[in-house]
């Protein structure tokens, strides 16, 4: 995979609060910039999330997790697959929270691939800066 973008904010909260809101799902799709977001379960790896982005329904799934510290959501679409890593660690009385996308492309769609890269760090760079926003009104 090749990264499309790494980006990290700290956060002025705790690892275990950061955690929990992350992964509420049931309140991601502001600061993800998704219409509506919906879990088929618990956050474990292969729990399917759906959602509506511009109209359009997509799927991602939980390709990997190490609980309080890190969750990959995996999306493919055609010969795209993206990898979004949110990983959260303590920084001095709060947190530090770290996004990387990384995306692979394969067949026809390899040749878009520095696009499709340049698409996804335009769309979803600004995540965090969405995700503390949200966290402050909490």
């Amino acid at each position: 995979m090749s990264r499309a973008f790494a980006v990290t904010r700290d956060i002025d909260r705790p690892v275990d609060q950061v955690w929990a809101r992350l992964t509420d799902w049931d309140r991601a799709a502001p600061w993800l910039g998704v219409d509506a977001i919906l879990a088929d379960g618990a956050t474990a790896v292969g729990t399917t999330l759906r959602f509506t982005a511009r109209g359009k329904e997509r799927v991602s799934e939980i390709a990997a997790l190490d609980p309080g510290r890190s969750v990959t959501l995996r999306s493919r679409q055609g010969g795209v697959t993206a990898d979004y890593t949110y990983a959260v660690e303590p920084a001095g009385p709060g947190s530090r929270v770290t996004l990387v996308a990384d995306v692979a492309t394969r067949g026809a769609w390899s040749l878009a691939g520095p696009a499709i890269r340049a698409a996804i760090r335009r769309t979803d760079a600004g995540q965090l800066d969405a995700f503390d926003r949200e966290l402050a009104v909490t």
